[in-house]
């Protein structure tokens, strides 16, 4: 029975699930959606690395859910091959570090086929890679978003919440173009870990269909006096400094997820900015050239007169991920050091 907090129509569901949906639906949907990754339709697996296959391949058998050998080359190429042939593949990566594997697949194949034939090819390719430390170390844990932002043709999303990680997930399926769909392994909430670091990882999810915009950010937390964006994990943790500042310094923070890197929401980012006059970026990726330089640099360009303070960045310290769980948390931005960088520019 639907109480005033549970909204008739909606489950709350963890991002695997959430992900798990969008893929049934998209396949039951459209016939030429297939899955192709390592380890994702094996009898008595676990449905993939994070569990969000599972139970697919009774529905849609082997034909649709297709194993790999180990090689992510041989993955990419295939997927993009498929998708040029008019499929619509959703490539799963395991670990979004592996992407390296297949960098001329995806950023001089389909990222730029579409232009170079004139619009008469299209690459309607998903390829889903986890991202983030997890205690996994340093080629296992990286969150390499902002090399993909970077490239033209490409759309690159970021995924926070069950909500938004169905309805993108379903747009970026029925998108011509190739996107890229990174999710953190610390967020998935598969089964048994509903709750993670005081976190819970589920979100109502309408059970209708529904498809949320690639290209769309969302304002999480309303607050006057200083913007944080942040993806992710890191979102959460500038939502704890968000409730931690208001409640001890009467600091109200705008907190937003841009959801999507490329194209970016600057409409929303710069309303906010305007707005509050202060801007922090957090995210998990390196300092140096991490996504968060790109956003700084435009929020300069777009907004410099209405700033009060310098723009700030909270990243991970220019290092490989660490195996340590000491040292890796000491690597990666902590509430703490969000907390600093509101403070400085709130002084």
């Amino acid at each position: 029975m639907p109480t005033p907090e549970t909204p008739r129509g909606t489950r709350r569901l963890t991002i695997a699930e959430a992900l798990r949906e969008a893929v049934a639906e998209e396949m039951r949907r459209d016939e030429s959606v297939f899955l192709i990754g390592e380890d994702i339709g094996i009898e008595g697996g676990f449905g993939g690395a994070f569990g969000v296959y599972l139970g697919l391949t009774d529905e849609f058998g082997h034909e649709r859910i297709v194993d790999t050998p180990i090689s992510e080359k041989a993955i990419a190429g295939a997927a993009v091959g498929a998708a040029l042939m008019g499929f619509r593949p959703i490539a799963d990566m395991q670990y979004s570090d592996f992407l390296f594997e297949c960098m001329d697949e995806l950023v001089n194949q389909a990222a730029k086929m579409r232009l170079m034939s004139g619009g008469r090819l299209s690459v309607p390719l998903v390829m889903r890679a986890p991202v983030g430390a997890s205690v996994r170390g340093a080629q296992h844990g990286q969150s390499p978003e902002s090399y993909f932002a970077h490239v033209p043709g490409l759309k690159v999303v970021c995924v926070s919440d069950a909500y938004h990680a169905k309805g993108l997930l379903k747009s970026a399926v029925r998108d011509d173009n190739p996107v890229l769909f990174f999710e953190h392994k610390l967020l998935y909430g598969t089964k048994g870990r509903e709750q993670a670091g005081g976190l819970d990882l589920t979100a109502e999810v309408p059970e209708e269909e529904y498809l949320f915009p690639i290209g769309q950010a969302v304002v999480k937390r309303a607050g006057g006096d200083v913007t944080l964006v942040a993806t992710h994990v890191s979102l959460y943790r500038c939502l704890a400094v968000a409730d931690e500042l208001s409640a001890a310094a009467g600091i109200e923070c705008e907190v937003i997820d841009p959801l999507t890197l490329l194209p970016l929401d600057t409409e929303t980012l710069w309303a906010s900015v305007r707005k509050t006059g202060r801007l922090v970026i957090v995210h998990e990726d390196t300092l140096t050239g991490g996504w968060g330089a790109e956003v700084a640099a435009r929020a300069a360009d777009e907004c410099l007169y209405a700033l009060e303070a310098p723009i700030k960045r909270v990243a991970a310290l220019d290092v490989p991920i660490p195996y340590a769980p000491v040292l890796e948390q000491a690597v990666v931005p902590s509430v703490e050091r969000i907390e600093t960088a509101v403070r400085e520019v709130c002084a």
